[in-house]
C-alpha cells in the first residue's frame, strides 16, 4: 500500500472522526466544594476536629457492581479541605451489617478486587486524561499511583503522604493529607477532576460518588465530579527533594567458584518541580536491587516476553514515553537501559506545561562492558503531548541511542554493535467524551546505519463499548527492517487484523449477574498478503453476583513457521521455516469469589499441538490470609506436551509459594520461591523492607538460585540498603 494513501487515512482518522464527538464533560453537575481550613487537621481517622463538620459532604454514592442502575445500598460519606501545605480526605465507610472487613494483608498498593477499600481520583487538570489516586484497604494498608490513558493507573509510582484507618462496629473511617508537594498540577486553576470509589466486597457492591457505567473502571477521568476551590490552589514552595541511598552487596558465584564479591554503593535521586506541574528527575549511579523480582512464565511462545517497568526512576509520567504505541509495538521500553549494564547518571523532564500541552525529555548514560565489547551508550526520549478536543490528543516522539567512542574495528573479536538507532513517530489517541468510542493511529520510522529502507511502521484500532455490546477492530504493519533498540517489537516483517466483538445478556434474578460470548480472530501475513499464522476463538463467560468468574472457549490456530521453531522452548531439535501447523483446543477458567479467607482460581487447555502433537497446561492459584498480617498464595503451571520423536513427551512445572507478611503497614516481610524446570532453575528472592518515615525504606534483600536436577547451587546475592526522602 502506497505511504501517500497510508498518511492520508491517518489524517482522515486523526481529525474527523473526533467531530462526532461532543466535548462537554459528562459528570459537570456533580460539583463538591472545598473551602481552606482555619484551623490544624490531625491524621487519626477521627472526625473530630470541627473543620470536618463545617465542610461539605459527597454521599448518595450510585452502584456502579453489581448493577449500576440504581444508588449504592452501602453507604459512604466523604469531605475535604485543604491548608497551605496539604489536601486532606475523610472518608466515613459505613458497613451494611456488621461483621469483620475482608482484606489480604497490610501490604501496600493491594489487589483492588480482594480487599474492601476506598480509593479516590484526582484530575488536577480536569482534562480526563491524566491524574492521581490514593486510597486504603479497610485495614490501613494504603494505595497510591499515577492515572494515564482516561484512568488506567499505574501502582508502581510511590510518593510522601500519611494516612490513617480507624476501624468500629459500624463503619471504617481513612483520613489522609496529601501534600501539594506530592502531586503536579497547574497553578491558577480553581477546578479539578474527582471521584470516590468504595468496594465492599462482603456485599459485593463497588460504588462511586460521581456515577460510571459498569462497563469502565471507577478510575475513568470521563466520569469525575468537580473539585471546586474557594481560591486557587496554593503554589507550593521550593519543591526540591533529595533521596540518596547506601547500598552493601555481598554476592557468590558458584558455577564459577570465585571469591565472593563485596560491593559498597552510593547514589542519589532528586526531584526537583520547576513548575508545579513539570517535574526534573536527576538520578547518579542509581541501583534497583531492591525492586520486585519477574513473576515467571512458562514460555512456549516463538517470540520475547514483555515484563513491565517496576524502577521508580522511570514511573512518574511513564504513559509520555512507555505508552506510545501498541502493546507489541513500542518504540521505548525503559527496561532496555541498563540491562546488565552499570547506569552512571539519568535525567528527565516531564509533566503539564498547561492544559493542552504535556512534554517528557529524557538523557541516560550506560557504562560500557569490557567482557562483550559493548560501549558506552546515551539514550534520549523527546515525547510532546498536544491535547484535542475534549480528551483526545496527538503524540510526537523521537528516540535516539548513541555508542559514544565506539570504533568496532579495533577489536573484531567481539561483537560488532550499531552506532546509532533512532526512532521518529506521531499517534492520535480518540477518547470520546463518554469513553464509548476510543482509538489510536499511528505512525513510526527507525533509522539505523544500513537499514534504513523497510523501516516503517503503522497501525491503528478502534472500539465502541457499550453496558451490553463491545467491538473492535485493530490493523498493524511492522516493516522488515524495522528496529527499535530501546523499544519492544518482537515481531517484525507482518501485516495483523485483528477483529473482535462481544456482548453481555443481563439475567432478572438468579446467581449469574452477566453471561455472554466474545467472538475474535487475529490474522498475520506477510508484506505480499500471504497468510502466515491465524487464530479464531469463542469464548463464553459467566459473571456470577457472589463475584466469581467462570469461563469456557475453543480455538482454532493455523501457524506457517517464518523461522526454526523448538515447540518446547528447552534447546531441543527445531522445526523447519515454512512448516505448517494447524490444530484445535479447548479451555476453562474459573475464579472463586474473592470474600473468603481461602480463594481458589484454575484454568485448563487441552488440545492439539504443533507437529500433530498435543499439549495439555492446567494452571492453579490458591490463597490463605490471616488477615490482615499474613497473605499465603501459591501459583502452579503444568504442561504436558507430547510430540512424536526427537521431542517426545516433556513436562513442564512452575511452582511459585509466596509469603507475605506484612506485620504493620510500615513493616513488610517477603518470600517468593519460583521452581522452574523449563529454565532448569530455583529462584529464592527474599526482602524486607521498614518504611521508618514516608517514602524513607531500609532494606534487607535475599536472593538464591540453583540448578534444579541436580538441586546445586548456582549464585547467592545478599544486599542492605538504605533509602531517605528529604524535602529540601
Amino acid at each position: 500500500m502506497p505511504k501517500t494513501v497510508l498518511l492520508r487515512y491517518f489524517l482522515l482518522f486523526a481529525f474527523f472522526v473526533p467531530f462526532l464527538v461532543v466535548a462537554q464533560k459528562k459528570n459537570s453537575a456533580f460539583q463538591l466544594p472545598i473551602r481552606k481550613a482555619t484551623a490544624p487537621i490531625r491524621i487519626d481517622g477521627i472526625m473530630g476536629e470541627l473543620e470536618w463538620k463545617e465542610t461539605a459532604a459527597a454521599n448518595n454514592f450510585f452502584m456502579v457492581f453489581p448493577m449500576d442502575t440504581s444508588k449504592a445500598n452501602v453507604k459512604t460519606e466523604v469531605h475535604m479541605t485543604y491548608d497551605e501545605n496539604n489536601i486532606y480526605i475523610i472518608a466515613v465507610c459505613y458497613l451494611l451489617k456488621p461483621g469483620p472487613y475482608k482484606v489480604e494483608s497490610l501490604k501496600r498498593d493491594f489487589n483492588f478486587g480482594k480487599n474492601d477499600n476506598f480509593i479516590f481520583f484526582l484530575d488536577p487538570f480536569d482534562d480526563q486524561t491524566n491524574g492521581f489516586t490514593f486510597g486504603a484497604n479497610a485495614a490501613g494498608a494504603q494505595w497510591d499511583g499515577t492515572l494515564y490513558s482516561g484512568g488506567t493507573a499505574d501502582l508502581n509510582w510511590d510518593n510522601k503522604w500519611v494516612s490513617a484507618v480507624k476501624n468500629y462496629p459500624d463503619k471504617w473511617v481513612f483520613e489522609a493529607a496529601i501534600p501539594f508537594k506530592s502531586i503536579r498540577y497547574k497553578k491558577g486553576i480553581k477546578q479539578w477532576g474527582v471521584n470516590f470509589s468504595r468496594l465492599d466486597i462482603t456485599v459485593a457492591e463497588k460504588s462511586t460518588w460521581a456515577p460510571v457505567p459498569r462497563q469502565f473502571p471507577t478510575a475513568s477521568l470521563a466520569y469525575t465530579g468537580t473539585l471546586l476551590w474557594d481560591a486557587t490552589p496554593p503554589e507550593p514552595p521550593a519543591n526540591i527533594s533529595l533521596i540518596p541511598y547506601a547500598l552493601a552487596r555481598v554476592t557468590k558465584d558458584y558455577e564459577t567458584n570465585k571469591k565472593s564479591v563485596y560491593k559498597n554503593q552510593l547514589g542519589v535521586d532528586a526531584k526537583i518541580a520547576v513548575t508545579s506541574s513539570l517535574n526534573l528527575d536527576l538520578t547518579v549511579n542509581p541501583d534497583f536491587s531492591q525492586v520486585d523480582v519477574d513473576r515467571q512464565v512458562t514460555n512456549l511462545d516463538r517470540f520475547e516476553l514483555f515484563f513491565p517497568e517496576r524502577r521508580q526512576f522511570f514511573l512518574e509520567n511513564a504513559d509520555l514515553f512507555a505508552n506510545f504505541g501498541y502493546s507489541t509495538i513500542r518504540p521505548f521500553f525503559s527496561r532496555r537501559i541498563g540491562l546488565n549494564v552499570p547506569i552512571d547518571y539519568g535525567a528527565r523532564l516531564s509533566g503539564s506545561i498547561n492544559k493542552n500541552w504535556r512534554m517528557g525529555a529524557m538523557h541516560m548514560k550506560t557504562g560500557s562492558v569490557k567482557e562483550t565489547g559493548l560501549p558506552a551508550q546515551a539514550f534520549d526520549v523527546v515525547a510532546l503531548q498536544r491535547r484535542v478536543f475534549a480528551r483526545s490528543n496527538i503524540r510526537f516522539m523521537f528516540v535516539n541511542k548513541q555508542s559514544l567512542n565506539y570504533d568496532p574495528s579495533k577489536d573484531t573479536s567481539k561483537p560488532v554493535y550499531a552506532q546509532y538507532n533512532r526512532n521518529i513517530g506521531m499517534e492520535y489517541n480518540l477518547a470520546s467524551r463518554s469513553n464509548v468510542l476510543t482509538g489510536k493511529a499511528m505512525i513510526l520510522k527507525s533509522l539505523t546505519p544500513g537499514k534504513n529502507s523497510g523501516g516503517l511502521t503503522h497501525a491503528a484500532n478502534l472500539q465502541y463499548s457499550t453496558r451490553k455490546l463491545t467491538i473492535s477492530g485493530q490493523y498493524e504493519f511492522v516493516g522488515k527492517n524495522y528496529t527499535a533498540e530501546v523499544g519492544y517489537v518482537p515481531r517484525r516483517n507482518y501485516i495483523k487484523i485483528n477483529p473482535t466483538i462481544s456482548y453481555l445478556f443481563f439475567p432478572k434474578k438468579g446467581a449469574v449477574l452477566s453471561h455472554g460470548p466474545t467472538f475474535g480472530s487475529t490474522y498475520f501475513f506477510n508484506s505480499k498478503f500471504y497468510q502466515t499464522d491465524n487464530e479464531s476463538y469463542l469464548y463464553y463467560r459467566w459473571n456470577l453476583r457472589s463475584q466469581a468468574i467462570f469461563g469456557a472457549w475453543v480455538a482454532h490456530d493455523y501457524v506457517e513457521l517464518l523461522n526454526p521453531f523448538d515447540p518446547t522452548n528447552s534447546g531441543k531439535p527445531t522445526l523447519p521455516t515454512g512448516s505448517k501447523h494447524q490444530w484445535n483446543a479447548w479451555g476453562t477458567e474459573f475464579v472463586s469469589k474473592p470474600q473468603r479467607l481461602f480463594t481458589y482460581g484454575f484454568t485448563s487447555r487441552y488440545g492439539a499441538y504443533y507437529a500433530n502433537g498435543s499439549r495439555l497446561n492446567l494452571t492453579a492459584d490458591f490463597g490463605y490470609r490471616f488477615q490482615p498480617f499474613v497473605n499465603i498464595t501459591l501459583n502452579t503451571s503444568y504442561n504436558h506436551i507430547d510430540l512424536p520423536a526427537p521431542w517426545n513427551v516433556t513436562d513442564f512445572w512452575l511452582i511459585g509459594p509466596r509469603v507475605d507478611v506484612t506485620f504493620t503497614n510500615k513493616l513488610f516481610f517477603t518470600t517468593f520461591i519460583q521452581y522452574n524446570n523449563q529454565q532448569k532453575n530455583i529462584n529464592l528472592n527474599t526482602r524486607l523492607q521498614w518504611r521508618y518515615k514516608p517514602a524513607s525504606d531500609f532494606f534487607l534483600v535475599y536472593t538464591d538460585n540453583y540448578y534444579t536436577e541436580p538441586l546445586f547451587i548456582r549464585n547467592r546475592a545478599f544486599v542492605l540498603k538504605f533509602t531517605y526522602w528529604w524535602n529540601m
